[in-house]
Parts: C-alpha cells; structure tokens; sequence
C-alpha cells in the first residue's frame, strides 16, 4: 500500500470516528425518547461532547508524546470501542453522558493524530493536501453520516449506529497495526514547553483566527435550516436539496483548500478563502431572495468556509514542527470552544432580533479572523511553502 492510499485510509477512519460526533444532532430525539428525557436536555450529550473534546483531547495528546503516532491511533480507536460497548449496554442518561466523553477524547485524538501521520506520510510539498484529505472524513461525516444515521434510527434502534461504529473501531485497530508506519511525535516534549506554545504571540494568533473563522462559520450554520426557510422563502424540501448541495461543496472546498496551500502557498490561499468567505456570508443576506440566487451562495459560503481549514491547521503545524500533535490538539479545542461560542451568540441574536443578523455576525468574525491572519503572516519572514514541518 503507497503513502496516497494510507492517507485517504486515514480520511475512511476519520469518517468513522467523526460521525459519532455529529450523528447524535440528527437522531435527538430517538435518543431523548429512549432515555425518557427531553430534547433539550438530550442536547447536553451534544455540549458535552464538544467540552470533553475541547479540553481533554489536548490532555490526552500531552500524556503520550512518549508514544509513536501508530499506537496513539490505537489506543484512540480504544477509547471508541469503549465508548460504543457503553453507549449499547448500559442503561440511563447518566451513563449516556459518560459513553460522550470517552468517546469525544478517542474520536478527537484519533483526528489530531490522524492528520499528523498524514503529514508525515505525504512529501514535503504535499503536506497541506495531505492534511486536507483527512479532514474529507469529517465533511463526509456530515454528509453521509448523519443522513445514514437518521435512516437505521428510524427503521432499527438508534444504538444499532454505536453498535456499527463500535465494531469498525475494533476493526480499524487491526487495520492500523498493519498498514500504518510507526513514526514518532518527534520525541517527548516536557509540559512546561507545551505550555509555553500559548504564550507565543504567532501562535496565539493562529489560534484567534480559528476560533474567530469557526465561530464566523458555526453561527450561520447552527441557524442556516431556519435562515433558509424565513429569510429565503425555500421550502422544506428545497431546503433539504440546498443542504445536499452545501455538503458537496464542503468536500471540494476541503480537498481545493490543501491543494491550493500547497501550490501557491499558505498565505494566499488562506487570507484569500477568508476574505472570499466575509463577501459570501454578506451576500446571503443581501442578495439572497430566490432558490435560484441563494443557492451559487451557500455552495460559495459552503466552499470558501471549508478550504481555509487545512491551511489554519498548516499553519499551526508550521510554527511549531517539533509538536505538531500538540498544535493540531489545540487546533481542535478552538474549533470547538469557537462552536459552542456560535451556538451561544446565534441564540441570542436571534432571539433579540431576527435570524437575519447571524450572517453578519458571521461576516465581522470571520473579517476578524482574516485580519489576524493577514497580520501574523506579515510578522513572519520565512518562506512558508514546500518546507517540511513534521
């Protein structure tokens, strides 16, 4: 097996592991009956789920620095297994919630350590597409994961998902174990230096824009079913086609994303895709007032969004080559921390106004990420392209 196939190996796991994550929005309900619960309170596994990877994640990836890349995979899909076995089995809401957090920290350690081993495993000047190959597992996650997810809640029960996932997790064990080279993290890192990461102004920046991008991305999003039908006109059905349409472009912008970076370089590719992604979002709620018009839009918003992900995570991997685990984790947290910040802004805005203002808030946070980013680069003098980071 070449290096080309392991990666897009890496991105199917990946897909796997992340649909345990977002699987539980989709099928809500089945699982708030089943528990006796409501919705809402149902949608704490969701909160809990982004907090247990948020901070434990980059725990977990402190404590194994000691161990290559191949068995850190291992032990995450572990963590999966685990988490499955427990989601299946045991009864009540409380164990539920403890079933989340283990397996938030496998599915977030296996992400981090997943792009870091295709980094390692592509040339030099192939690292970023390499990276944005991976993250195709989590696109696809969305597209294909939930809808699958929603079908099997609907026809079986709910934990049959778990049961499935549970399963492909042993089996990945297996598959890692023989294909997947054991290269290291580039030798233990003493916690006082991980720590120190975050008082380097370069790669605190690279973490504002993250949390500013994400959070810029995730208040439209978390809205965009309701923005579509009142804001837009569309129905229920187009809107389910729109959406479609919008999952397909995530997956092209994702691949286009690594791609670019690694063709004409980071800084180009990244600021360009974010001030591209500020005009879509303020196109949305300008011009957007037709099926006809809204739907080139969301698939730019859609693309634009998605291609800045593997040059953040470049970027970061960048400006820290010795620890890239450790950035890529921390990378992660920021996604998340920059998701329940959306969740919570978008709630209030729109209760306080109209579902409307989300882009707008979208568009000044995702300007503010593209403004940091445009300004750390100009901060750093070294050549950023086809250099080897890890």
């Amino acid at each position: 097996m070449n290096n080309t196939w392991k990666i897009y190996l890496l991105a199917l796991i990946t897909f796997m592991v992340s649909t345990s994550e977002y699987v539980i929005a989709g099928i809500l309900d089945k699982v708030a009956a089943s528990n006796h619960v409501s919705v809402s309170v149902a949608g704490q596994l969701i909160t809990v789920f982004a907090l247990a990877n948020a901070f434990g994640s980059p725990l977990v990836v402190m404590a194994t620095t000691k161990m290559n890349q191949r068995k850190v995979m291992m032990l995450s899909l572990v963590l999966m297994v685990i988490g499955s076995v427990m989601t299946t089995t045991l009864q009540g809401f409380g164990f539920l919630i403890v079933s989340r957090i283990i397996l938030a920290l496998g599915s977030g350690v296996f992400a981090i350590a997943a792009k870091t081993a295709a980094a390692k495993l592509a040339p030099p000047e192939r690292q970023a597409g390499a990276i944005g190959t991976v993250i195709l597992g989590f696109s696809a996650a969305i597209i294909i994961g939930v809808p699958i997810g929603r079908v099997v809640a609907t026809a079986y029960d709910w934990k049959l998902i778990f049961v499935g996932i549970g399963v492909l997790s042993l089996l990945a064990i297996f598959v890692i174990m023989r294909t997947i080279p054991a290269t290291n993290n580039g030798g233990a890192v003493p916690l006082s230096k991980q720590l120190s990461y975050l008082k380097q102004p370069k790669i605190l920046m690279g973490l504002g824009a993250t949390f500013f991008w994400q959070l810029g991305y995730g208040v439209m999003y978390s809205y965009i079913a309701p923005f579509l039908l009142i804001v837009t006109f569309m129905s229920g059905r187009e809107v389910s086609g729109a959406l479609f349409a919008f999952g397909i472009a995530t997956l092209i912008g994702s691949k286009f994303g690594g791609s670019m970076t690694d063709r004409i370089g980071n800084h180009r590719t990244l600021v360009g895709g974010l001030i591209l992604h500020v005009i879509a979002l303020v196109l949305l709620s300008t011009i957007a007032s037709s099926t006809f018009v809204v739907l080139p839009l969301l698939m730019l918003w859609s693309f634009s969004a998605w291609s800045s992900g593997p040059g953040m995570q470049y970027n970061l991997v960048w400006l820290a080559p010795e620890a890239s685990g450790i950035m890529l984790s921390l990378y992660g947290s920021f996604i998340q921390l920059g998701i329940a910040a959306a969740a919570g802004i978008g709630g209030i805005a729109v209760k306080s106004t109209s579902v409307q203002v989300v882009s707008w808030i979208g568009a000044v946070s995702v300007g503010i990420a593209a403004i940091i980013t445009a300004v750390s680069f100009s901060l750093n003098s070294k050549p950023a392209k086809y250099e080897k980071v890890v």
